[in-house]
């Protein structure tokens, strides 16, 4: 994503004097709060540490001028010299002090920045942002610059200020000596200003057009060095078709740095030469004049020193100034994250969500993922009612997944409305509405963190910490879904990392207490986390028994039946055995509820239903030779 593609998407030019001043701004009100003390001492010991070199010059000129003349008292010479050593002393302190001060605020810069992205992305409520690919890209950007950007700003415009305190000290001895040679010198910075703009700018389009490149780099780099896919890569031999294609991605974004670096050698060459030129000419201009006799050998050592100083503090600013207008561009990214408000509409005054009493309903539903995407539900009317198990079944593809999101209000329907009890769910609040829910996705979670907190997590809503007295209840879930023999057999039973990669600092002496669980005992572990959510409204079970063997799934199903009586549930899955039980079963047809009825309804009226379940049946049949067909 180029700056082009960030102004179209947030609106505004992130390279506008508007755009850069605000994100200065911003940068350094956030070092403010963050470390308000740190703050104000870097600044000071940086505004210490820029005056002290010009002090120096000044002393050494007031040395030599006197040594030379032979017209001073050696008491003046001994102060002389006692304030070159106390600015001697103060370079070398203030500089300590200056890094110390810089490591500090840029810790605690680190922590709010870091508190503050993330707070932003836990208020997205919905996942249409984080399912927009130009989104993540700038999401990873917002993470890799989050911590450094600010602390970039902030040490350019302290580093900056220092070298205009600098600079204005020997700008002024410069003058003072000649004001031809002090215009000299400043002119002949302005072009390096210009260009390191320029490059700064090139700099920061290069690394936001590498950010999907690189991302490619790190997915094929994943794959090959993950146990997810280590099986399949092995056996169908990946492994050198992927690692060709992560180093194609290697050398391109290295390709893409080498012509931006050899751009900075070229410019920063030149730039380097004019400088040598100019000192070169001053020296000569200095030598002249005191062979004339109007310049002493110290206001040649000033001299020389200002030149020196003017150059210096002139090539630290241009520097600072470009990695603060290229950091900057980049924490344009931070900035928009930080901003994204939580991705679905919110009612101005959203009603608390009652107990479910009568149902939920699906009123003439239409939705597609963009005006790009085909539409995925077409009109779709269904009644959830209250204490029953509706079950949607349907091919890949028919919407099943879809309406699920809906009905948790990660998305809102393209068109129409779903109600609960009557009320449409964009006109409730919708923390209250997921806190009286219960679900296991399809694609449910692994945390690589103990077995305990694995199935406590069901039973947060929104704490900071898990409550001290759920162990009970989370044994009980567990032993609900099938798996407590199993997590009470582990090195530390229920307190065992469910990790080979993450340890904490119980198991990071002994990291054979990390245990890797089979892909059926995570299922009865996201299981466990939803039967600790056993007082919700609604239990939403999207294939829950996919990862299990026949007789696994029957012991699992006779369980959920179990909890489901007299609760309020919808169950999605294509064995269906598994949903012959519930109460109704929608058949999804091309993004519409074409049948609806129980399942002998279904079967008797010989629709699509009947025929997925006689092909199911099939198998199981009873060949004629005595066998299984």
């Amino acid at each position: 994503m180029t700056a082009r593609d960030s102004a179209r998407s947030t609106g505004r030019d992130p390279g506008s004097i508007r755009s850069l001043s605000a994100g200065a701004v911003e940068a350094l009100v956030v070092a403010w709060r963050a470390a308000p003390g740190g703050f104000a001492g870097y600044l000071l010991a940086s505004a210490v540490s820029g005056l002290v070199p010009v002090a120096a010059a000044w002393l050494m000129k007031l040395v030599l001028d006197r040594l030379t003349t032979g017209a001073t008292s050696t008491s003046d010479l001994t102060l002389l010299a006692l304030g070159l050593a106390v600015a001697g002393l103060a370079m070398a302190v203030t500089g300590e002090v200056v890094r110390y001060l810089a490591a500090d605020v840029a810790r605690r810069v680190t922590v709010l920045t870091r508190d503050r992205l993330y707070e932003a992305t836990v208020r997205m409520t919905g996942l249409a942002k984080l399912e927009d690919p130009v989104f993540r890209d700038r999401l990873r950007m917002s993470e890799q610059h989050s911590t450094s950007g600010p602390m970039i700003i902030l040490d350019a415009v302290v580093g900056s200020f220092q070298s205009v305190l600098t600079l204005v000290g020997f700008v002024v001895t410069l003058v003072a000596l000649s004001p031809l040679m002090a215009a000299v010198v400043l002119v002949a910075a302005l072009p390096g200003l210009y260009a390191e703009l320029k490059l700064s700018r090139r700099r920061a389009e290069m690394m936001a057009g590498l950010t999907p490149t690189e991302r490619r780099e790190y997915f094929y780099g994943e794959l090959m060095t993950g146990l997810e896919a280590a099986k399949e890569i092995r056996l169908l031999g990946l492994g050198r078709l992927l690692r060709g294609r992560m180093l194609t991605e290697l050398r391109k974004a290295n390709a893409d740095k080498r012509r931006m670096d050899r751009r900075d050698l070229l410019v920063q060459g030149l730039l380097g030469g004019l400088g040598a030129i100019v000192a070169g000419a001053g020296l000569v201009w200095a030598v002249l004049a005191a062979g004339n006799g109007r310049l002493t050998l110290g206001d040649i050592s000033v001299f020389v020193a200002a030149v020196a100083g003017v150059q210096a503090a002139l090539a630290a600013l241009v520097n600072r100034v470009g990695l603060a207008h290229n950091a900057l561009l980049m924490f344009a990214h931070y900035r928009a994250v930080t901003s994204e408000g939580p991705g679905l509409p919110e009612a101005a005054e959203a009603i608390p969500v009652p107990e479910l009493r009568h149902g939920i309903e699906f009123r003439d539903v239409w939705f597609r993922y963009s005006n790009d995407h085909p539409w995925v539900l077409q009109g779709v009317d269904l009644f959830i009612p209250f204490g029953q198990a509706t079950a949607l079944v349907g091919h890949n593809g028919a919407g099943k997944s879809t309406l699920v999101k809906l009905l948790c209000r990660f998305y809102d329907p393209t068109k129409g409305a779903i109600c609960w009890d009557g009320v449409d769910l964009r006109e409730l609040e919708v923390t209250d509405l997921r806190r009286r829910l219960g679900a296991v996705f399809q694609d449910f979670m692994c945390y690589e963190l103990s077995a305990a907190e694995n199935i406590a997590f069901g039973e947060v809503d929104g704490a900071e910490e898990l409550a001290s007295d759920l162990r009970p209840r989370v044994q009980g879930a567990a032993n609900r879904a099938g798996i407590d023999s199993t997590l009470e057999s582990l090195p530390r039973g229920y307190d065992t990392m469910l990790s080979r990669m993450y340890f904490d600092q119980q198991d990071k002496e002994d990291p054979e207490t990390g245990v890797l669980l089979s892909g059926g005992q995570w299922q009865r572990v996201a299981l466990a986390r939803a039967f600790l959510r056993d007082r919700r409204d609604l239990l939403i079970l999207d294939e829950p028994t996919a990862g299990l063997d026949a007789e696994a799934e029957h012991e699992i199903h006779v369980s959920l039946a179990a909890h489901r009586k007299g609760r309020t549930s919808v169950l999605i899955s294509h064995r269906l055995g598994a949903v012959r039980d519930a109460d109704r079963i929608a058949v999804l047809v091309g993004g519409r509820i074409s049948e609806l009825g129980s399942h002998s309804t279904l079967v008797s009226t010989g629709g699509t239903y009947a025929r997925l379940f006689a092909l199911q049946s099939s198998g199981y049949a009873e060949a004629p030779g005595g066998g299984v067909d």
